[in-house]
């Protein structure tokens, strides 16, 4: 079963929502009605999103490891 590929699509898709999120909470991008606008909660947030995608991500590439053996 090939799940390493998804798995790492998984991953790639938290860490862009969490820098999306470290934009918004540095007032950088986003409308400025947004609640997430300029409010300093959402880098630390952002930051914490990166780190969740960058480890599911690693996870997918040492399912694709094992699936390739």
């Amino acid at each position: 079963m090939r799940l390493g590929r998804p798995v790492i699509t998984i991953g790639i898709i938290l860490i862009f929502f969490g820098v999306i999120f470290q934009f918004q909470g540095r007032g950088e991008i986003g409308p400025e009605s947004s609640f997430m606008y300029y409010n300093k909660d959402w880098i630390s947030y952002g930051a914490i999103i990166i780190v969740f995608g960058i480890a599911v991500s690693g996870f997918g590439v040492f399912l694709s490891k094992i699936a390739n053996r």
